[in-house]
């Protein structure tokens, strides 16, 4: 509540220039009966922001402006007085603004969360407060804009159907998954033809904008692997049937969608000098694949068969992901209401910076430009929506997490490591951790309850158009 002290500097200013050396009076008020209790009235304003204009009775203020005096008397030492006996009115003269100040602060956060309590209101950000009236002799009035969490009504309907996902693994994707393993830990070698898809290039580049050079675009011995997509359209593919030691030029086009806006839609030319063109030469299935892989296998067989069981317990992952994230997709469409913006606003702000941190950017380094804010609005919405409707459908189904369900997840969970014992011994101490599997639990059991109170229709898709995607 730190806001509410600077809210009343000014007011502490303009009240220390305008005593007029004749002391400040906060009690002596021929209205002191003006009103004996607060009242509050709330305006809508728009979507779910909300004013709450406060009058707080002026005994409620002198009482609390009277203790603090006599306080202050108890301890105060001024010249020409003895401790403890300084006068009333000398004290209020000298320590009146400061004191007025304290009070109203404290009145407003005395009153602030009674008020939210008394009229149920639930707010989804610090308020702006407005002192509209500081007259120790009349009602203290403020008034606080704030915003609200929607009120969300579950409503489960067996009208519409999300889609159970089933992931088909066929024999050919085995072997793709094998041969991906094998290059991803193969060796490149270099070759003299000219480049090709699935080659490796090693290159220096510069490029340029309109005939200016931007931000991030040079690079020395540069490794690109053509068919990987990592570059803007047009780049690869212009780098397709060139000879190693070769220069040339190439152009690409920077997407619409480019997370620089000023590079966006923008057409690019590229000085290219080709260093290397290599080929990627597989690894051998063997011992040294296997301990690469931290594999207990002995031989192709159990290799073969080590990558299915992967493969399949990745499926399963897979499957329950794309379901649950169909039934919340239905549920999200089936409750109509809006995120509060400063809510939208935090989380769009939190995208930002995960996404400046992947590429080694901070908020306090990074351009506006890159990765603008507003960019992350529309999935800062719908993540701020999930959030809301999955607490509510929390309370609605009464879900909690027992402490056997939570022994028996740490325990799962403890499986993946080495050492169970260890992990489930450091796991207790880490709260933030807990309460993460806490949520996970959570997260469970209401799909759980989801898949059964909604109707759903099986959607069958291919692993390679998951692998793909």
């Amino acid at each position: 509540m730190s806001r509410f002290v600077a809210g009343v500097a000014q007011l502490v200013r303009a009240l220390d220039c305008g005593s007029g050396g004749r002391g400040f009076e906060p009690h002596r008020s021929p209205h002191l009966l003006l009103e004996l209790i607060m009242t509050s009235k709330l305006k809508k304003l728009k979507d779910l922001e909300r004013q709450l204009d406060v009058a707080i009775p002026v005994e409620e203020y002198k009482s609390k402006f009277d203790i603090k005096i006599n306080k202050i008397k108890g301890t105060a030492k001024l010249d020409g007085f003895r401790k403890g006996k300084v006068p009333i009115d000398v004290l209020e003269q000298r320590y009146g603004p400061s004191v007025h100040a304290d009070v109203i602060n404290e009145l407003i956060q005395d009153s602030y969360p009674k008020e939210l309590t008394e009229k149920k209101l639930k707010p989804a950000c610090v308020p702006s407060i407005n002192i509209t009236s500081d007259d120790p002799k009349k009602p203290i009035q403020y008034s606080a804009v704030f915003e609200i969490f929607p009120d969300i009504k579950v409503k489960i309907s067996r009208w519409s159907s999300y889609e159970k996902h089933a992931i088909n693994i066929e024999d050919t994707d085995l072997d793709l998954a094998i041969n991906d393993i094998r290059s991803r830990y193969g060796d490149w070698v270099d070759v003299s033809r000219k480049s090709q898809n699935d080659d490796q290039l090693i290159m220096d580049f510069e490029g340029k904008v309109d005939g200016e050079p931007f931000e991030g675009n040079n690079a020395k011995e540069f490794k690109l692997v053509l068919g990987s997509k990592s570059m803007i359209p047009g780049f690869e593919d212009s780098l397709l049937d060139k000879d190693p030691e070769s220069e040339f030029t190439i152009t690409a086009k920077f997407p619409d969608d480019y997370f620089k806006q000023d590079l966006a839609g923008k057409d690019a030319e590229f000085d290219i000098k080709l260093l290397k063109v290599q080929e990627n030469k597989p690894a051998e299935i063997n011992k040294d694949l296997f301990e690469k892989l931290s594999m207990e296998v002995s031989d192709e067989a159990e290799f073969k068969d080590e990558i299915k069981s992967r493969m399949d317990k990745e499926v399963e992952a897979q499957e329950k992901a794309l379901t649950k994230e169909s039934i919340y997709e239905l549920l999200l469409k089936s409750h109509n209401f809006s995120a509060p913006s400063s809510t939208v606003k935090e989380q769009s702000e939190l995208m930002r910076k995960d996404a400046l941190m992947r590429i080694g950017q901070s908020v306090e380094n990074a351009e506006a430009d890159l990765f603008p804010i507003d960019s992350f609005a529309e999935d800062a919405s719908k993540r701020v929506r999930l959030d809301l409707l999955f607490a509510e459908l929390i309370k609605f189904y009464e879900i909690k997490v027992e402490d056997d369900k939570l022994k028996e997840f740490i325990a799962d969970e403890s499986k993946k490591y080495k050492d169970p014992a260890q992990f489930e011994a450091w796991v207790v101490s880490q709260p933030k951790q807990l309460e993460q599997f806490n949520m996970m639990i959570l997260e469970n059991q209401l799909i759980e309850k989801l898949e059964n109170d909604l109707k759903s229709k099986d959607k069958v898709i291919k692993f390679s158009e998951l692998a793909n995607k």
